[in-house]
């Protein structure tokens, strides 16, 4: 008898058929109580979980005690509760290498555009502004050979790295929890504490994961330090950024610009301040929003939730001690 697995995102047919080869697929929408109370037995039964968004957290664990299991069709896992997953030895899979080029591409995307003002000027010509030549009110700021400042020299902070040093000669600043001796000897990347590197990047790029530690650690004390001049880029979680801070800094001009791909509500309510501020780029959360790299991850996440499932896990596991115990 195949076990069974809850299946909370759609997924192209190709890879349903390839978890129907191994396990019994039920499909819902979502895990709000509601769902889970109207598949009460579902969820009880069932060895495996794959999808993304929604809170995995001890209460649907308690509606779930045969699971094994967990897949999650991302890098970040903030909605899991890692702890109680690993307490109940289930098994916790994500996809970290899938999207690692597409979200630095948006990351720099981000820079270009909130550098050079891309979308407002667009609009500009849209509206029939563009009359005549072009002044100084449509001018925009270099970004080459301008300091670019990364937090969290990862996988997507390294390809980031990659991308403004070659492409575009930009001298590198990095903070991490440790130095990457690779950043450094591939891109002259030097390593530094937060508060220099605020201090000193023209554009501070954020791809941090949402902790204890990372929320709101862009404070308004933070933001002080950085030049009145520089750009803050963030592609990471949006929590890390205390948002009213940030509203009032590029409302006094503490600082020029930013480019975000992600916010403390997603989606960013309509009523946001921020989309009432010239000098913001906003956009919908589409750091690995293409059909290819999607695809990948989805892919990905199926494999990770069929090996693991069967005992195989040699990668992708966010908490590996309890492959080791099984």
């Amino acid at each position: 008898m195949k076990p069974s697995i809850i299946l909370y995102k759609t997924l192209p047919e190709n890879l349903v058929a390839r978890l129907k080869e191994k396990v019994d697929v039920i499909q819902v929408k979502n895990l709000s109580p509601e769902t889970v109370q109207a598949n009460a037995d579902a969820f009880a039964s069932a060895a495996g979980l794959l999808g993304a968004g929604g809170k995995v957290d001890g209460a649907l664990l308690t509606a779930m005690p045969a699971l094994r299991a967990a897949s999650t069709v991302s890098v970040g896992y903030d909605n899991f509760d890692v702890d109680a997953l690993t307490q109940r030895n289930v098994l916790l899979m994500h996809t970290p290498t899938e999207l690692t080029e597409t979200v630095a591409d948006t990351l720099m995307t981000l820079v270009l555009a909130t550098a050079r003002r891309v979308l407002e000027v667009a609009e500009r010509v849209k509206k029939g502004e563009w009359t005549s030549s072009i002044g100084p009110d449509w001018y925009g700021v270099d970004v080459h050979h301008k300091t670019i400042g990364i937090i969290g020299m990862g996988r997507i902070g390294m390809a980031l790295a990659q991308r403004a040093h070659f492409g575009f000669g930009m001298p590198v600043l990095y903070n991490a929890r440790r130095h990457h001796t690779e950043a450094e000897s591939r891109f002259g990347a030097r390593y530094c504490d937060l508060d220099t590197l605020l201090s000193e990047a023209d554009f501070v790029c954020s791809i941090l994961p949402l902790t204890d530690e990372t929320y709101h650690v862009l404070n308004a004390e933070k933001l002080a330090l950085m030049k009145p001049s520089a750009i803050l880029i963030n592609a990471g979680r949006g929590p890390v950024i205390d948002e009213p801070a940030l509203v009032d800094a590029l409302k006094s001009g503490k600082i020029h610009a930013a480019g975000l791909d992600v916010f403390e509500q997603e989606p960013l309510p309509v009523d946001s301040p921020l989309l009432s501020l010239p000098n913001v780029v906003a956009l919908p959360h589409i750091g690995s929003a293409t059909h290819e790299t999607r695809y990948n991850m989805a892919a990905t996440a199926v494999e990770n939730l069929l090996n693991a499932l069967e005992g195989k896990v040699e990668k992708n596991c966010v908490n590996p001690a309890v492959a080791k115990q099984a």
